[in-house]
């Protein structure tokens, strides 16, 4: 009993941080500059790449620091050549088969780093999603170019905000940098991360599911922290996050919204999961899952219902997998590592 409300007030949790208006005004603004920028350009279809560079936005924690914005410079090239790998193998006939090996590689190699280098947010999520979506998306060659251009155009804004917020009085100075984890821990999350892509990119596209990289990206969610019961508890905020996120966005995706008022509702989502996300994970995913269904509808309008249904078979296949991934390659002696 006393482990079940221990359980319970875990889940519940909210945990209390400073500076997260900052990192929502930036990330929304990058993502309606972008989002309008292509509206007025009429390539509302490029929604996708802009997206993944303006994830650049996020990266850096939430204190105001001189360096946070090389870390966001670093990490835009990064998810742009995500962009750029993912719509290469959009090229392709055989993209659908060809994407589950490229995100696992793709999986193993930012864990690696994200370990490596302490990023924070942690974990290879945003990277596995950007180049899974990307390779899922069929691309004419001379499309890839362009792909490139927005998403590095997007993420190059991102940067150039958090350059200017760091001049702004208050700024503090450089935390020094966590620790690196021991070699092997690096490589236990790497080779864990890899293998839950693969395993969830194989299982979504052989049952014929039709977004195998929400599957894929739910699968590394439960692996950016360390411990079992912590993984079990993301999974578990992962599913009930998005199921409610669901509710939310069958609700907001039948409204007769014009397209402005949409993309500054996208912009509205994405400054609510900033200022959740690190408080109460689940609670970030009621404004996330509706923010992901929204800008995928403005660039390519589908049946809301098969959306709703899909993205949440995926996410349920997606944890399963992770969590399942994470139990059978738990380490019996407490490591402390920089990926929670």
């Amino acid at each position: 009993m006393a482990a079940r409300r221990e359980w319970v007030a875990a889940a519940l949790r909210v945990t209390p941080v400073t500076g997260s208006r900052w990192t929502a005004a930036r990330a929304a603004t990058t993502m309606l500059a972008a989002l309008l920028a292509l509206w007025l350009a009429g390539a509302l279809g490029h929604a996708a790449y802009a997206t993944f560079g303006a994830f650049a936005s996020v990266y850096g924690g939430t204190a105001r620091s001189p360096r946070r914005w090389r870390l966001q410079a670093a990490l835009g090239a990064l998810l742009t050549t995500a962009v750029a790998t993912g719509a290469a193998v959009g090229t392709l006939e055989q993209r659908a088969w060809l994407s589950v090996p490229v995100a696992a590689a793709w999986a193993a190699g930012t864990a690696w780093l994200s370990d490596r280098f302490a990023w924070r947010p942690p974990g290879p999520m945003f990277a596995v999603f950007a180049v899974s979506t990307c390779a899922a998306i069929p691309t004419p060659p001379g499309r890839v170019a362009t792909a490139v251009l927005v998403a590095a155009a997007t993420a190059a804004f991102a940067v150039v905000l958090g350059a200017a917020e760091a001049s702004l009085p208050g700024t503090a100075a450089p935390a020094p940098p966590a620790p690196a984890p021991p070699r092997e821990r690096r490589r236990l999350h790497a080779v864990r991360c890899a293998v839950a892509v693969a395993l969830a990119g194989a299982v979504t596209t052989a049952s014929g599911l039709g977004h195998p990289y929400w599957a894929m990206t739910a699968s590394v969610v439960p692996l950016a922290v360390i411990e079992l019961h912590h993984q079990l508890l993301r999974g578990l905020h992962r599913v009930a996050g998005t199921a409610a996120g669901l509710a939310v966005a069958a609700g907001l995706l039948v409204l007769p919204l014009p397209v402005p008022a949409t993309l500054l509702l996208v912009a509205a989502l994405q400054a609510g999961a900033e200022l959740l996300v690190v408080r109460h994970y689940a609670a970030a995913l009621v404004f996330i899952t509706p923010l992901a269904l929204l800008v995928g509808q403005v660039a390519d309008r589908r049946p809301v219902p098969e959306l709703i249904l899909s993205r949440f078979a995926e996410t349920l296949v997606g944890v399963g997998i992770g969590v399942a991934v994470a139990a059978l390659t738990r380490r019996r002696d407490p490591v402390v590592s920089g990926a929670g």
